[in-house]
C-alpha cells in the first residue's frame, strides 16, 4: 500500500476508536482533568502514535497524520450540526440538578456529583445555598449552570462560570 494513505487509513482508525471509546468510557471523560487523567492522556497519546504513522517517523509522516485528525474532527463537527441523532448520540442532554430549591438526588447520583460539590458549584457562583437556587443544570461540557433569584427584588439571575476543573459524567 502506498505510504502515505498508509498513514491516512491508520490515523482514521485510531481518530474513530478514540471517539467510540470516550463516547463508551464517559462522553466529558477530557473535560476534567486530574493528575490520573493527563497520565491517561500521555499514555494514549504515546501508545497510538505508531499505531498512526506505522515505519513512518518521518516529518511528512507527522503532518499527514496530525492532518488526517484535524480533518476527521472537522468532519465530524460538521456531521453533527447537519443530524440532530449524530450530535444525540455524541453529546448528552443537560441534567436538571435542582429545581426550585430542592436537590434531585436522583441526578446526582447519575452524575457522580456529591451534595458537597453541588454546594462548592452553587457557591462559585455567588449563591448561598442549594434551597437559593431556582434552577441549576450540569451543561453537556461539563459545566454547572445556576439561575437564582434574589428574595428582595424577585429578580431572577444567571451565572454560568467556565471551572478550571469541570464535572465529569457518564
Amino acid at each position: 500500500m502506498n505510504p502515505i494513505l498508509d498513514v491516512v487509513v491508520r490515523s482514521l482508525c485510531v481518530y474513530f476508536f478514540m471517539v467510540i471509546a470516550i463516547r463508551l468510557f464517559g462522553k466529558n471523560q477530557l473535560s476534567q482533568l486530574n493528575a490520573g487523567d493527563v497520565v491517561l492522556l500521555l499514555l494514549i497519546s504515546n501508545a497510538v502514535q505508531n499505531a498512526m504513522v506505522g515505519p513512518d517517523t518521518s516529518l511528512q509522516g507527522g503532518l499527514i497524520a496530525a492532518l488526517v485528525l484535524f480533518t476527521a474532527n472537522f468532519i465530524m463537527k460538521k456531521f453533527m450540526f447537519s443530524s440532530q441523532k449524530f450530535e444525540r448520540f455524541m453529546e448528552d442532554d443537560p441534567v436538571i440538578l435542582i429545581r426550585d430549591g430542592v436537590a434531585d438526588q436522583t441526578a446526582l447520583r447519575r452524575v457522580k456529583i456529591s451534595t458537597g460539590e453541588l454546594e462548592e458549584a452553587i457557591r462559585e457562583h455567588g449563591v448561598e445555598g442549594i434551597d437559593h437556587v431556582k434552577l441549576s443544570v450540569l451543561e453537556v461540557d461539563g459545566n454547572i449552570s445556576v439561575i437564582s433569584e434574589d428574595e428582595r427584588s424577585r429578580q431572577t439571575h444567571y451565572s454560568r462560570i467556565k471551572r478550571k476543573n469541570k464535572r465529569k459524567y457518564h
